[in-house]
């Protein structure tokens, strides 16, 4: 099983500090200090040694994390690419741009949250890889000719805006979407509406989950920015 994981951090520190810890866990740890020499250093590697993930800062000397992270994502697709960042003021950006990136920590942070942050991206896309078996059903379905879900075999009844706010998330699990993008997504006419009001269609949706389907807790709230899909384990 490949193990790989390639950190792009500058502060020797935290790159030290991230390299032990990824070992005790069972990770093969490489380390880079400049952002311009991370597309080189994936080129020259064969394609089963290609990292399952990047651990990205976003401040980086010679290319920043942001430009990096969207050639990261436009040449190798399916790679998965967590983000750190010290400016918390970073993240609306590190949103709004859709970068791709799969999940984003803000420093100072926990190593032992980090393992747990990176294990459960590489759940989620190790699973998204993976189609289910005939005898294992998907347990939610999204309908999109008939603007139907349905979770556990049974239809949720949503309405139009849940449909919509449901797919948008559906088809990026793990992505953190700010109030703003889903309203964009939830309103193509472009009126003025409160924020509140996808909380409002967030609670509804998540009530008529849990009615039909208990075990599924999949839609969370991410304090002082949005919301995502969190796909069943």
């Amino acid at each position: 099983m490949n193990d790989n994981v390639l950190v792009v951090e500058d502060e020797t520190k935290i790159a030290d500090l991230l390299r032990d810890y990824l070992s005790s866990s069972g990770f093969t740890p490489h380390c880079l200090e400049r952002g311009d020499e991370v597309i080189g250093w994936l080129e020259a590697r064969a394609p089963h040694e290609l990292p399952v993930m990047v651990l990205l800062d976003l401040m980086l000397p010679g290319l920043d994390g942001l430009t990096l992270c969207r050639r990261l994502r436009e040449r190798w697709p399916n790679m998965a690419i967590i983000m750190l960042t010290a400016r918390v003021e970073e993240v609306d950006r590190l949103l709004g741009l859709e970068l791709g990136a799969d999940d984003y920590i803000c420093k100072p942070f926990s190593p032992r949250e980090v393992i747990a942050r990176m294990r459960a991206v590489l759940r989620r896309t190790q699973a998204t890889s993976t189609a289910p078996s005939a005898a294992e059903p998907a347990p939610l379905i999204l309908d999109r000719d008939g603007w139907r879900a349905l979770a556990a075999g049974q239809d949720l009844a949503l309405t139009a805006v849940e449909f919509q706010l449901l797919d948008v998330m559906f088809n990026a699990p793990g992505r953190i979407f700010s109030r703003e993008q889903l309203m964009d997504h939830m309103y193509r006419d472009h009126r003025i509406v409160s924020e509140r009001t996808v909380d409002s269609h967030i609670k509804k949706l998540r009530k008529k989950l849990a009615d039909v389907w208990p075990e599924g807790d999949v839609i969370h709230a991410v304090y002082g920015v949005g919301y995502k899909y969190e796909p069943p384990v």
